[in-house]
C-alpha cells in the first residue's frame, strides 16, 4: 500500500518540482526529526522518470528509505555493503555513501537526480566545477565506521563530480533536520524566503523548504519535549576546549569524569527515581565516553539496562534494541552510535550525560524522544552536561559578542530587508550599535539563480575604484586591487616622529556657520581635530562619504546639505576606531580615519 502525504510533505515535493524546474543549484529541505523525510524520498523517486540514486551514511536509513518506496508497490535496488546487496539494475537505488565510494566504477552511467538523506554530513562546495579530480583514497567499510566519527565529505563530492561527467545537468538534493555544522554553520547559501545565510558558497546554494520543529509540536505531529535543568547532579565541563566538530578529546573528558564518581552515581539514582515515581517507560542515556558508558551501567538496574557502543557485535545490537523497544528493557545506553536512523517511538526520557559544542548533533540526540506514541504526553529531556542549546531558535553562524547584546533588526535601506543582527539598544528600545556587515536580502533572476544584495553597513573603501568591500577583504572584489592592509597603515604611522595614532574612543561635534569641526577623542583624553567646509561642495562630499554612509551603523545613510542638520542628529554617527594625524607646522591634520577595524591592535576601551 502506498503512504498518504500529509500537507506538508506534499509541499516539500512540490518546493522540490518547482526548484528544479528552474534551476540545476544544488537544493535542500529542512524536516525536523520524526517530519517522515522518508517519505518525502519515496514520493520524489516515484515521480522520477530517469534512474536516480538516494544515499544515506548508515545502512538503516538506507533499509528505512528503501522500505518506504517499495511500500508504493514498486521495486527498487540496494547498494549496500551491510545489507549485502549492490543492485543498480533498477531505476531508483538506494545506498550507502561508504559502499558507493568505494565503488566507483559502478556508477558510470547518467543519473538526472541525487538524494542525499542527513545532508548535514556533506561539506565542500558540491556545486563546484573543480579543474581535476580529487584523488581517491581509501573508504573504510560500514563496519568499520561509528554513526558520527566517519569522514564522508570527500565520498559524496568525488561520487558527485563523476556523475557530473556524464550528466552536467545533474540535480542534487539533501534532507536534514538540522542545516548546519559546527565550525561551517549553515549548509546552504540561500533560503527561499529571501535571505542569505552567507556570503561565501556552501556545500547547497539554496534551501527550498524549511518546516520549524514548533509547526510539528503545534500541530501535533511530534510530541513535545520537557526540558528540564540539572540542578541536583550535574557535570561540569567548561574547562574542556572541543575541536572543530564540536567534540572532545575522550582521555580528557575520561580524566575529568574520574573526579566526579558520586555524581555518576547521583544522576542515575535520581533517573531511576524519576521514571519509577512517574512510570516513565522507556530511557535514551548518552554517555561521554565507553569507559563512562560502561560507569553507568553499573548503576543502573542489570535486568533493566542495555549498552550499546560502536564495538557491539551486530547480532547483540539488533537483539537489544529490539528488547528495548518491546520495553523488555527500559534503560538503554549509549555512546554516539543512536543518534540517526534509531526509531523507538515510546521513549520517553532524554539523559544528556556527554558534552558536545554541535548543535546538530544535540537536535537529533533529542530528536529521538519526540516521535509519538500511545499514552506518552511529553518526552522528558534532562541535560547533566550543561549544553547550552535552544531547541526551537539554535544559534548558528555568529556568537554572541558579549553579555550586554541582543538579536536586533535592521532594515537594508536598499532593499528593505529586515536582518537580525547582534546589536545594542537604550532603554528606550532605540538602536546604539550593531555587529551586522552586510544585507542579507537575496533577489531572484529570472533564470532562477538567487543573488545576495550588495549593501554593506559596514565597509571597507577601495582605494583604487572607490568600492565597498568586507572589512575582512585583502583584495578588492570589483578591481581586483590589493587593499591596503589597515595594520600596516597603522605600523607604518607609528614609525613616523611626525605621525599621531589615537585610539578614538568617541567623537562630538560642534559648528560655527557652515563649518563643521569634528573632535575626536582617544580613551586617555588626548583630542584631534578636523573641520569641513559645507559651502565646499567637495569637503560636503568628503564628509557624506566618510561619515554620512556610515549614519546610524549604516541602516540609515545620508547625504547631509548643512552643519545645522548634521549637528541634530550628532549622536547617531559611527565613529572611527583609529585616527591618523601628521603634524604641519604646529598643527596635527588629520590623514587617516580607520573604521570598523579588524586587525592585531587594540581598539579603544577593549582589553
Amino acid at each position: 500500500m502506498s503512504f498518504q502525504l500529509r500537507d506538508y510533505q506534499q509541499e516539500a515535493v512540490d518546493a522540490t518540482l518547482k526548484h528544479f524546474r528552474k534551476t540545476d543549484d544544488s537544493a535542500v529541505i529542512v524536516l525536523p526529526t520524526g517530519a517522515g523525510k522518508s517519505l518525502v524520498i519515496a514520493e520524489l523517486a516515484r515521480l522520477a522518470r530517469h534512474k536516480i540514486l538516494v544515499l544515506a551514511h548508515v545502512k538503516e536509513l538506507v533499509e528505512q528509505n528503501h522500505a518506504k518506496y517499495q511500500s508504493y508497490g514498486v521495486n527498487a535496488g540496494i547498494y549496500s555493503a551491510g545489507l549485502k546487496q549492490k543492485n543498480t539494475d533498477h531505476q531508483v537505488t538506494f545506498a550507502s555513501i561508504q559502499s558507493v565510494a568505494r565503488n566507483l566504477d559502478d556508477f558510470s552511467e547518467h543519473y538526472s537526480l541525487v538524494i542525499i538523506d542527513e545532508c548535514h554530513r556533506v561539506s565542500g562546495d558540491i556545486d563546484a566545477v573543480p579543474s581535476e579530480k580529487v584523488p581517491s583514497e581509501k573508504v573504510p567499510s560500514e563496519e568499520e565506521q561509528s554513526e558520527t566519527g566517519s569522514n564522508n565529505e570527500t565520498q559524496y563530492l568525488q561520487l558527485i563530480r563523476q556523475l557530473k561527467e556524464y550528466n552536467p545537468k545533474l540535480k542534487v538534493l539533501g534532507l536534514t533536520a538540522t542545516p548546519y555544522r559546527l565550525g561551517t554553520g549553515w549548509i546552504y547559501q540561500y533560503h527561499h524566503y529571501g535571505f542569505a545565510r552567507s556570503e561565501e558558497s556552501r556545500p547547497f546554494v539554496k534551501c527550498i523548504y524549511e518546516l520549524p520543529l514548533s509547526y510539528m509540536i503545534r500541530r501535533k505531529y511530534l510530541t513535545p519535549p520537557k526540558v528540564v535543568d540539572a540542578t541536583i547532579e550535574h557535570y561540569d565541563f567548561s574547562t574542556l576546549m572541543p575541536n572543530a566538530s564540536g567534540e572532545y578529546v575522550q582521555r580528557e573528558v575520561n580524566e575529568l569524569l574520574q573526579r566526579y564518581p558520586r555524581v555518576t552515581q547521583g544522576i542515575c539514582e535520581q533517573l531511576q527515581e524519576i521514571c519509577e515515581s512517574q512510570n516513565y517507560q522507556g530511557v535514551m542515556i548518552f554517555a561521554a565516553t565507553v569507559e563512562h558508558a560502561k560507569e553507568i551501567l553499573g548503576y543502573l538496574p542489570a535486568d533493566e539496562t542495555g549498552l550499546v557502543i560502536g564495538d557491539t557485535l551486530h547480532q547483540e545490537r539488533a537483539e537489544l534494541i529490539q528488547r528495548f523497544k518491546t520495553k523488555d528493557i527500559k534503560y538503554l545506553v549509549n555512546v554516539s552510535v543512536l543518534t540517526t536512523g534509531f526509531d523507538a517511538p515510546h521513549v520517553d526520557v532524554i539523559a544528556i550525560l556527554r558534552p558536545t559544542q554541535s548543535v546538530s548533533l544535540y537536535q537529533q540526540i533529542v530528536g529521538r524522544g519526540l516521535r509519538l506514541s500511545e499514552g506518552k504526553e511529553h518526552c522528558l529531556v534532562i541535560d547533566y552536561a550543561g549544553n547550552s542549546v535552544d531547541l526551537f531558535h539554535p544559534e548558528v553562524g555568529k556568537p554572541k559578542p558579549d553579555s550586554e547584546s541582543a538579536p536586533v533588526m535592521v532594515h537594508c535601506p536598499k532593499c528593505d530587508f529586515a536582518n537580525t543582527f547582534w546589536g545594542k539598544v537604550d532603554e528606550d528600545g532605540q538602536l546604539l550599535e550593531h555587529f551586522g556587515r552586510r544585507c542579507w536580502g537575496t533577489k531572484t533572476q529570472d533564470d532562477g539563480s538567487v543573488i545576495q544584495c550588495d549593501y554593506r553597513f559596514k565597509f571597507k573603501e577601495c582605494g583604487h575604484c572607490g568600492a565597498e568591500n568586507d572589512i575582512a577583504a585583502r583584495v578588492c572584489h570589483q578591481c581586483h586591487e590589493p587593499i591596503v592592509d589597515p595594520d600596516e597603515q597603522l605600523k607604518n604611522a607609528l614609525r613616523l616622529k611626525d605621525a599621531k595614532v589615537i585610539r578614538c574612543a568617541g567623537i562630538s561635534m560642534t559648528g560655527e556657520g557652515d563649518r563643521l569641526t569634528i573632535t575626536y577623542h582617544d580613551e586617555q583624553g588626548v583630542e584631534l581635530k578636523e573641520s569641513f567646509n559645507f559651502a565646499n561642495t567637495s569637503q560636503r562630499q568628503v564628509f557624506n562619504r566618510l561619515f554620512g554612509k556610515r549614519f546610524k551603523q549604516g541602516a540609515e545613510p545620508r547625504a547631509f546639505s548643512s552643519v545645522e542638520s548634521v549637528l541634530k542628529e550628532a549622536r547617531l554617527f559611527t565613529s572611527p576606531d583609529f585616527v591618523v594625524a601628521k603634524k604641519q607646522g604646529k598643527f596635527w591634520r588629520v590623514r587617516e580615519r580607520l573604521f570598523d577595524y579588524q586587525g592585531a591592535y587594540r581598539k579603544a576601551n577593549q582589553m
